[in-house]
């Protein structure tokens, strides 16, 4: 009888969880664009991109810059962040897509919010300035790997899982065992490749060496003013600071009018209907592991 029990309580707090990521995911995708709005002003045109949350797909972002990008009377764009990171993958496409711009010639300005952090950081190097506020929080230049250990549970509950691989690392990271010292420092080592990606990104684009950016890259976070004294960002200011700095790149006389993605806030109808569930089942509990640019909470 007890271990009838024991088993409908695992299944429960399987339920559970599953449950409470699906409502978080929901959450975060709880806005969605439905097309451009004239935001204020009445000059030449500046383009807002706002990335929020964690960086899981780089699409939405890239898909921005590259529209902004093509249209000519969009002068300059700011690109406000406010993340704790997320994918390495995703992180690096859109800082690519945001130096791409620059390059161009097209002003881009990063503007900081209350978090821009890890992959949120990597995503502003691609900018021709990166300013925060003061009380920022940004840094953790770094990556972490993180994944569930089902063992315990699948003990509890009956559940053993059948593994049949070609190679003795091709189930690493799978929550059905724990990790071997071997397993250990093979993702050590794929960790530290994607650290090094990190490193070099920062130092090719702040202007500082390797041995600098590592005294700063232990996983630490900074405020914006402590940021501004390491160099790792350009200036300290507000997001209407930004606006009129890319204004001032740009060569804008008075006021831009200012462009950005409009977005309502969908009823729990249209989430239920508009979530990708496939998109959060890879997400969220498929590919262990994951090594990422994000901030530990």
């Amino acid at each position: 009888m007890a271990k009838k029990q024991d088993k409908i309580l695992g299944f429960l707090i399987l339920g559970a969880f599953v449950i409470f990521f699906g409502i978080v995911i929901l959450l975060l995708f709880g806005l969605s664009s439905t097309g451009d709005m004239d935001f204020s002003g009445v000059g030449e045109k500046v383009a807002i991109v706002e990335l929020d949350g964690v960086i899981t797909s780089a699409r939405p972002i890239v898909s921005q810059f590259k529209r902004y990008h093509k249209d000519k009377s969009i002068k300059a764009i700011v690109f406000r962040i406010n993340s704790p990171g997320g994918g390495i993958a995703a992180s690096q496409e859109i800082y690519e897509h945001v130096r791409r711009v620059r390059d161009s010639g097209k002003p881009v300005v990063a503007s900081m919010g209350s978090v821009a952090a890890s992959g949120g950081y990597y995503v502003a190097l691609g900018a021709d300035s990166i300013m925060a506020n003061p009380g920022t929080t940004t840094g953790s230049i770094g990556v972490i790997a993180q994944f569930p250990n089902f063992t315990k549970l699948m003990e509890k509950i009956g559940i053993s899982m059948t593994i049949i691989k070609s190679g003795r690392y091709k189930d690493t990271g799978t929550p059905y065992r724990s990790l071997t010292p071997a397993d250990k420092q093979y993702l050590q080592a794929w960790i530290d490749d994607g650290y090094d990606q990190f490193i070099t990104a920062v130092s090719q684009e702040r202007g500082l060496t390797k041995q600098e950016i590592r005294r700063l890259a232990d996983g630490r976070v900074y405020s914006g003013q402590q940021a501004y004294s390491y160099a790792l960002i350009d200036t300290l200011g507000t997001f209407e600071d930004a606006i009129k700095l890319a204004a001032d790149m740009a060569g804008i006389d008075g006021d831009p009018r200012l462009i950005r993605l409009q977005r309502k806030k969908m009823t729990p109808f249209e989430l239920f209907f508009t979530f990708d569930l496939k998109e959060f089942v890879e997400t969220y509990f498929s590919a262990w592991p994951r090594i990422q640019y994000l901030m530990s909470f």
